[in-house]
């Protein structure tokens, strides 16, 4: 069936190609276009050229795209599209392909009736990578022929030409292109970050097939991505490592005032919130009116639903929307013609209409739906109200948490060594597992700047618990009154007492198992300190190596052995395992993994793009589903170094 989002104009021509301003600052400036010369923008150049043939896909004319990984790091992209128009356009007065790979702002995607919805960075991207690649060249099959043409560093290298001919029914573009290693600090693509964005690419749109290659020696492998059931097996795929409340997998869908709406639903056992926001297949972290008229929707329904079947007594309160997004794993993918983000990142849109379309369309079949499941329906209910007790009860222990803090003034933890400084900025704090660990800590640390916070055992594991049994967690209240932030609603990082949160655990599997631990904590309840750089894991010394007087440290079994080939293998070498940080004495632990001068400290990191994996990934770790686990284990078991078995 033919939907409004994928109407356009039978005409897709040169003059269609529509030119805004010059190419002039993307080398000077790229940060400017892609955010980041990081390994994050590196990646960002494959999505670019790949999001120009999934704009086909949404018009209805590609059904294939080939991404391949080459030798030499370079990249190329296919696909079975109409090609880009190789006519002169005539405001330009050079080839339309010429236009868009070598014109800032110049794409179909600015009115003339090339797409009507489209991704991407508002048009720019075909530019963008080319200005910030070595070279490129691009290929276009059209009425039987095989026109080229090649960039260097985004100059133009000769005219279209035509180099060959091909079936008169082929059609579609290839791409290949090879990142500046002048401007990128990193020209290395990794697959698994690649596939991660693809196989959502191919999620959110249904029926297109997206195949990714490595051809690069030693790592060679292939990934095929085609979902005809789309947003349906999205949640699916989200839900694979958890308990679901129910088989079905809701899915609605519907057009409003030239909205495209298609929603995906199911709950699971979690007592976690998944829910991702989509504008024309691009990630929306931040949400925005699309996300506010499904919760709406979906807050205004399941109340009136339970009051009619008497689910809900009169007496009652209103279940809110936390209480009924327990649980909840969702897609909200809308297409829309001219879709206004707030800001530069795309990370929230701003469209009134998508609000009320979403609502609406959501509202209505939501509706339907619960009236042919009451099945479905009471089971949600019936776990909305246990939430709404349990949020109740944490209301209850946090707003005593409040009074004590208010009561005790700071009412800081008495296990906490703080520092002296007043300055956040300055300040850091240690959270150590175990006295021993502790007590070596508060002796090594610079009291001026750095906090110690010990903690006793493994820390909750909060994946599997509600929000009224953390509260009520000894562990985690030291932490977060140790923070200052406060968790949850509650979260303010002005707040913040220390810049640096470093998890100090020892440098086994115990160890990895209690950051682990701490990880998941703060994703799902503080991940604001995450995203803004403030979280880190310290790296301790696994060895040490004596020799006549002189000490080296080793910090995996690589730089054992580099050490080891330097000063000879020799019998006399005497040579410490570290099994723990209670091990070391005060001075050692200062000089190998306190002291800001020697030490190494690894700074956590989010991808807003990798977000539904990295939430897979904790509820796979850290959930109760044992087989996604044991997947999980085995197929990364081969890249475990220093395992401590």
């Amino acid at each position: 069936m033919e939907t409004e989002s994928t109407v356009v104009t039978n005409e897709y021509g040169a003059d269609q190609i529509q030119i805004l301003e010059g190419l002039e600052a993307v080398r000077k400036r790229p940060g400017m276009y892609i955010g980041t010369t990081s390994s994050r923008g590196l990646h960002h150049l494959v999505y670019e050229i790949v999001d120009n043939s999934v704009d086909e896909a949404l018009a209805g004319y590609c059904t294939k795209i080939e991404v391949t990984i080459n030798p030499d790091n370079s990249i190329t992209v296919i696909d079975n599209g109409r090609g880009i128009p190789v006519g002169i356009n005539h405001k330009a007065g050079i080839p339309a392909v010429e236009v868009v790979f070598t014109v800032l702002h110049a794409g179909g995607k600015f009115g003339g009736g090339g797409y009507k919805v489209s991704g991407g960075l508002h048009g720019v991207g075909a530019s963008v990578v080319n200005a910030l690649s070595d070279w490129l060249e691009v290929q276009i099959y059209h009425h039987g022929k095989i026109y080229k043409q090649r960039y260097e560093r985004g100059k133009t290298m000769y005219k279209l030409k035509v180099v060959g001919t091909c079936d008169p029914e082929k059609t579609g573009t290839r791409v290949d292109f090879k990142p500046d290693e002048t401007i990128f600090e990193d020209t290395v693509y990794d697959f698994n970050t690649l596939k991660t964005r693809l196989r959502e690419t191919a999620f959110l749109t249904k029926g297109l097939k997206i195949t990714l290659r490595d051809t690069r020696e030693g790592k060679e492998q292939e990934k095929t991505f085609h979902y005809e059931g789309g947003i349906r097996e999205f949640v699916q795929y989200l839900n694979r490592s958890a308990e679901v409340l129910y088989p079905d997998i809701m899915y609605f869908e519907g057009i409003q005032n030239g909205v495209m709406v298609e929603v995906s639903m199911q709950h699971n056992d979690s007592y976690n919130e998944t829910v991702y926001g989509f504008v024309n297949n691009i990630l929306t972290p931040e949400g925005g009116t699309h996300i506010v008229g499904f919760r709406q929707a979906i807050t205004r329904t399941f109340n009136d639903y339970g009051r009619k079947m008497k689910l809900l007594k009169d007496s009652d309160e209103n279940l809110t929307g936390e209480d009924i997004r327990e649980g909840l794993t969702a897609i909200v993918s809308v297409k829309i013609e001219d879709p206004q983000f707030e800001g530069q990142t795309k990370q929230k849109l701003g469209n009134s209409d998508a609000r009320g379309a979403v609502d609406a369309i959501v509202s209505q079949q939501l509706s339907v739906y619960l009236e042919q499941h009451p099945d479905v329906g009471k089971i949600i209910i019936e776990k909305s109200v246990v939430s709404q007790r349990a949020r109740e009860a944490a209301r209850k222990a946090r707003e005593l948490t409040r009074r004590k803090t208010a009561l005790d003034g700071l009412a800081l933890p008495g296990k906490l060594a703080d520092c002296s400084e007043k300055d956040p900025k300055k300040c850091e704090i240690f959270i150590v597992e175990g006295d021993s660990a502790g007590g070596s800590a508060k002796s090594a640390r610079n009291r001026k700047t750095q906090a110690i916070l010990p903690l006793r055992g493994k820390i909750l594991n909060v994946e599997k618990a509600r929000l009224d049994r953390i509260y009520g967690n000894a562990e985690i209240r030291s932490m977060i009154t140790a923070f200052g932030t406060g968790i949850h609603e509650d979260f303010d990082i002005s707040k913040l007492r220390y810049d640096k949160i470093i998890i100090m655990t020892d440098a086994d599997v115990d160890g990895a198992h209690i950051a682990t631990l701490m990880l998941t904590f703060l994703y799902r309840f503080m991940p604001e300190l995450i995203r803004q750089g403030h979280v880190y894991l310290a790296k301790p010394p696994l060895y040490k190596v004596e020799r006549n007087k002189k000490s080296w440290y080793a910090y995996s079994d690589d730089e054992l052995n580099k050490i080891l080939n330097e000063i000879g293998r020799d019998p006399a070498n005497k040579i410490q395992r570290y099994k723990g940080l209670g091990e070391m004495d005060a001075d050692q632990l200062w000089e190998t993994t306190m002291d800001p001068e020697h030490r190494i400290l690894l700074r956590v990191n989010m991808d807003e793009d990798e977000s539904s994996e990295i939430d897979l990934t904790f509820t796979t770790l850290m959930g109760d589903k044992v087989e996604p686990r044991r997947e999980f284990i085995e197929e990364r078991a081969k890249d475990v170094k220093n395992l401590d078995i």
